[in-house]
């Protein structure tokens, strides 16, 4: 996913699950808080249908959590969830990085230094909001030169599920100690070594799901 595409044209449906896709993915909806059809519909001023519609498509990918009596929350993530996640992403995510080793041009180097300059950006301004949008922005490149979309959208429900907890951790501790491995990411992109790309990008996976754990330990 490109956040900074172009949305013109798009139908109200499609606006709307994107817009509350990237609520949970960024953590404006916390783990645990309710989510209404009605709340959703005053604070994004659109109709019910496109918000139903919506809320069953992130529900079905896991992002949301249907309860009963019509009540839906954001999915609190308890030890084992947090396994299987980190298990999923140490298996998909590597893999998307050899691919785009393998087919990373110049130009694809340069827009994702471009990304991670504003990350560091962010970080260094404290900006938790910020770090969550270009770190994601940075994946979201980096899966695109694979060009495999299939990996691409299992991976994309992965970070659906723990973008709202990461949201947390960052809230707790700031931005001053997230661990990256992006500059080793882009050297084996650079250099098109696709086993060094895979190796840093599960470094990575691996660091920021232990500061996960962690923190909502």
């Amino acid at each position: 996913m490109n956040l900074q595409a172009d949305t013109s044209g798009l139908p109200a449906h499609e606006l709307v699950y994107r817009r509350l896709r990237d609520m949970i993915l960024f953590g404006e909806l916390e783990p645990g808080q309710p989510v209404t059809i009605q709340g959703l519909v005053e604070h994004m001023q659109v109709g019910m249908t496109p918000v139903r519609e919506a809320l069953r498509r992130l529900t079905a990918a896991g992002a949301l959590e249907f309860q009963g009596n019509r009540r839906i929350i954001v999915p609190v993530l308890d030890a084992s969830a947090i396994e299987e996640l980190t298990l999923a992403r140490i298996a998909l995510e590597p893999q998307l990085a050899r691919r785009a080793a393998q087919r990373c041009d110049a130009d694809g180097v340069a827009r994702l230094g471009a990304t991670d300059a504003r990350l560091d950006a962010a970080i260094a301004r404290g900006d938790v909001r910020g770090y969550l949008v270009e770190n994601h922005q940075f994946h979201a490149e980096m899966n695109a030169i694979a060009s495999a979309p299939i990996l691409t959208d299992l991976v994309e429900g992965l970070w659906l599920r723990f973008g709202p907890s990461l949201r947390v951790v960052c809230g707790q501790f700031g931005t001053r100690n997230l661990p990256d491995q992006h500059k080793a990411i882009l050297a084996a992109l650079a250099a098109r070594d696709p086993e060094a790309a895979a190796r840093a990008m599960r470094a990575d996976v691996q660091q920021g799901m232990t500061q996960i754990t962690e923190g909502l330990a």
